[in-house]
């Protein structure tokens, strides 16, 4: 069969990776100019892909703003190609919001230069989102290209429908022989050597396509534009009259494509295979530090930041875009595939680690200074006044933990609204009465102010009640007169805790027994500490050819406590566990490092959840480190969250069977992702494990009934040859070695664990649970003897405000909430983003929400209202 081959030139721009951004950035510079010089100059020079991001405009722009009018002619007439996305992120490493404010920001800029590219291009992102399509066809995208995650076992063609897990589908391209195939041998200059290329040339080409068209990629990592390739091109014609060569750009190739749909078949879900590319499908756990960085970061400015602006807004204060935006694109930058991923050098990863502290210092200070002007715009007189802010668009009842300036340890919180005092539990108390005092700063000299005479420093827990949705209530910090210090009691002898919903006991080996008093059911050994030797490297975790398990069953305890309030009861016990140093040890099964470990676990009053807090003080070298739940559920599939909604995954995955004899670039393993919970499930009992840190798990034990969720690993180089998990050659760079990767120093990892002994996940909204996790409820104390260089001085503020204000309560039983924000087009709007949680259910969407209009993800152009929501299925509402 003839075929018309599309020859479209392209770069691969990584920002950074083994090198830093400024290395990136001066040859990015070189890079564009030479590409807007060629194509200016020859028109028969069709088109050039800049790698699909517009932070590559944005930087070059940044340093040439004298070219941007030749910039835009040439991205408005479409011979330079940016956008759709900000920078390529890896599609299962980062929130579901990340990508599509990724999206959202990236086609905005291309469009403010003049055209973004309608392709959902992602070359080199390590595996697809199953619900990709859906984000993609919300921005009007209906086309993609990638490479990795698909295997011809599984799918032979390489041109397809890509059916979402909700249902859109999309028109898919997938480059299996990477995002150089087309020159990968390099065109030769002399003709005679033509015909010797064009026949290997040819034998990739029947390879990357199923119909009569192929789009051939012409580029590498950081390559330079081919000056010659039109010219080239008529070459091939010449020596190969059966075939068609032209010089192609990617919407008109897809313009072709899409005529051929009828020969297309379709594939479904995410695509995580690595059969001709590599997925590197650990690499979820890679600094497993900037990772925790990452989703802290990014749960705090969707989960608290956006929704208290939002509250703002509707008090009448101006939202403040551009620092949200700023925010975002530090996240974006650590977002692009290798840096979110971590496989960079250690100086890279320096410089990700300073965009999170920007995006972060940016985030709180942002928030403070919104829920501060708010308090001080309250109308009350109260001499302390904390204000507390709900971030969720219904009434919430939960614990909260609170830091506050008090003049007493023995005080109270009186809510303004009832009058009624809340009970609460201090965790943490210091005196920084001078530190404060002399900070003191009058703004009226003329105006008597409340001076207490001593000042603590609190943290404390909080029960509240009903809080107001999508608002604030107000409290009062009084002091008490009875003698009573808010205080934990020491229970002795005692290592049970107890809730309404479980009862936690601590067992001689170490390990938890938790009953679910629901049902009455025990399960044994929980919370089991596992270290294991990592023979890996940046991309891949890879067990050592001479493992040694050892687990904290095999731990010295040193003090195992009980602590009792009236809302909440922890145990804490700390171990010492003996480690081998390196791998060298762990072969000889030699363990020299005494390691520290600290666990808390908290069952808080009313709560679903068991919290758990482990801190880690890290000496050893090149290892794993997880926590075990043996669930007793014994299943074939495990669950998990994606991208808006949940998966289902086999345990064990048929190309074990096959990997070794094909060939693969990767073993198949079973250690996934997720966004926030993974859980196995059976009649109608489901165990499930949630994190806001490190998003990887697995399903072990001979019964395959044990979750593992990793919590960190550590290892030595960015790139390793010949690994277990992962043979042949290294990815990345054999010589860099990688100190900061060990880890070395103090971890701590946070996590919690829910049992329902009465209900299948298909019947469970296990995404509710984990925002409710993952949320920080923030709160403001305003009181005069604060002000000073502590916090900035202000000045006065009119008290406009109520006590007490809600904008939004709308019943959320049945729904995920994916954000709460304001308009990005600053009309003055809400922005909600609501899924379907369930695995099977279609949700109905509640009656408040009827009056919101729907609107794509790029927040302007109109949807169909949908008031149901099948599988997977989101939608975004405005007003």
């Amino acid at each position: 069969m003839s075929k018309k081959i599309h020859i479209i030139p392209h770069t691969h721009w990584d920002r950074e990776w083994y090198f830093n951004t400024s290395r990136s950035t001066v040859y990015l510079l070189k890079h564009v100019k030479e590409v807007m010089d060629v194509l200016e100059e020859d028109k028969e020079y069709r088109a050039y892909i800049l790698d699909a991001q517009s932070f590559l405009a944005e930087d070059y722009l940044d340093y040439h703003p004298e070219d941007i009018d030749r910039f835009k002619k040439l991205v408005t007439d479409k011979r330079l190609y940016i956008g759709p996305w900000y920078t390529q992120t890896d599609q299962l490493v980062v929130s579901q919001e990340s990508i599509v404010r990724n999206l959202l920001y990236g086609q905005r800029l291309a469009k403010s230069l003049g055209h973004s590219m309608q392709i959902g291009y992602v070359p080199d992102a390590f595996g697809q989102g199953g619900n990709m399509p859906q984000i993609y066809q919300s921005f009007g995208i209906t086309d993609v290209v990638f490479w990795r995650g698909i295997a011809d076992t599984s799918f032979k063609d390489t041109q397809f429908k890509w059916q979402g897990d909700d249902g859109s589908i999309v028109i898919a391209n997938n480059f299996r022989h990477g995002y150089n195939f087309g020159g990968e041998f390099g065109v030769p200059e002399k003709e005679e050597d033509m015909l010797d290329y064009l026949n290997r040339f040819q034998k990739v080409v029947a390879e990357e396509s199923n119909t009569n068209v192929v789009y051939a990629p012409y580029g590498h990592d950081q390559a330079p534009i081919r000056e010659n390739l039109p010219q080239l091109v008529k070459r091939m014609n010449q020596v190969d009259s059966s075939n068609q060569y032209v010089m192609g750009d990617p919407e008109n190739f897809f313009k072709e494509l899409n005529e051929k749909e009828e020969e297309l078949s379709t594939w479904t879900g995410e695509l995580t295979q690595g059969k001709h590319s590599r997925i590197h499908k650990t690499i979820f756990s890679t600094r497993a530090d900037l990772k925790q960085l990452n989703n802290e970061t990014e749960s705090y400015l969707v989960n608290v930041l956006e929704p208290v602006l939002l509250i703002s807004q509707k008090l009448g204060m101006e939202y403040p875009h551009a620092v949200v935006e700023k925010i975002w694109k530090q996240l974006f930058k650590n977002a692009a595939h290798d840096s979110i991923g971590g496989c960079n050098s250690d100086w890279t990863n320096r410089d990700v680690e300073y965009r999170y502290k920007v995006a972060n210092d940016l985030a709180s200070n942002l928030l403070e200074r919104t829920m501060r002007t708010i308090s001080n715009r309250i109308r009350s007189n109260e001499q302390i006044l904390l204000t507390v802010f709900n971030p969720f668009p219904e009434r919430y009842t939960g614990m909260v933990e609170v830091e506050a300036y008090v003049p007493s340890l023995n005080f109270q919180l009186k809510d303004l609204s009832t009058d009624k005092t809340v009970p609460i539990v201090i965790e943490k108390s210091v005196d920084l009465t001078d530190y404060v005092l002399n900070q003191t700063i009058k703004i009226d000299s003329s105006q008597p102010i409340f001076i207490p005479e001593k000042v603590y420093k609190v943290k404390f827990k909080v029960h509240f009640m009903d809080l107001n949705g999508l608002g604030y209530n107000s409290y009062a910090i009084e002091s008490k007169n009875t003698i009573d210090s808010n205080r934990y009691e020491l229970i002795e002898d005692d290592l049970k805790i107890e809730n309404d919903n479980y009862v936690v006991t601590l067992q001689d080996n170490n390990a938890i027994s938790i009953l679910d008093k629901q049902t009455g059911k025990t399960y044994k050994d929980q919370m089991i500490f596992v270290d294991q030797g990592d023979d890996g490297d940046s991309y891949n975790y890879s067990p050592p050819r001479q493992d040694y398990r050892i687990d904290s069953t095999q731990a010295t305890r040193i003090k195992a406590q009980k602590y009792q309030s009236e809302i909440n009861e922890a145990l804490i016990v700390q171990l010492q566990v003996e480690l081998p140093y390196d791998l060298k040890e762990r072969a000889k099964k030699e363990n020299s490092v005494t390691v520290p470990l600290t666990v808390r676990i908290d069952l808080e009053k009313d709560s679903k959840i068991i919290k758990f807090k482990v801190d880690v003080d890290n000496q050893v070298l090149s290892h794993k480190f997880a926590v075990e739940f043996k669930t007793g559920i014994s299943s074939e599939y495990s669950y998990a969250d994606q991208l808006f909604g949940p998966i289902q995954r086999k345990v064990h995955l048929p190309e074990l069977a096959i990997w070794e004899e094909e060939e693969w670039d990767e073993m198949p393993i079973s250690i996934d992702p997720m966004q926030s919970y993974c859980a196995l499930s059976q009649d109608k009992e489901t165990f499930s494990v949630i994190t806001g840190g490190v998003r990887e798990y697995e399903i072990v034990g001979d019964a395959d009934d044990t979750l593992k969720l990793t919590l960190f690993r550590t290892f030595s180089h960015m790139g390793k040859e010949d690994l277990l998990y992962r043979p042949g050659r290294a990815s990345g760079e054999s010589i860099v070695e990688t100190p900061d990767a060990q880890l070395l120093g103090k971890i701590s990892c946070e996590f919690a664990v829910h049992i329902n002994g009465s209900q299948n996940i298909e019947a469970m909204n296990l995404s509710r649970l984990s925002k409710d996790y993952l949320t920080h409820i923030p709160s403001y104390e305003r009181a005069d003897f604060l002000n000073g260089r502590m916090i900035f001085s202000q000045k006065r503020e009119e008290k406009l405000y109520e006590i007490s204000d809600s904008f939004m309560e709308v019943d959320m039983e049945d729904l995920g909430v994916s954000c709460l924000k304001g308009d990005i087009n600053n009309k003055g709007q809400s922005v909600l983003r609501v899924f379907n949680p369930y695995l099977k259910r279609t949700v109905d969407l509640p009656d408040e929400l009827l009056e919101w209009t729907p609107v794509k993800l790029d927040e302007t152009n109109q949807e169909e209202y949908v008031k149901e929501l099948n599988k997977n299925k989101f939608i975004t509402l405005i007003k």
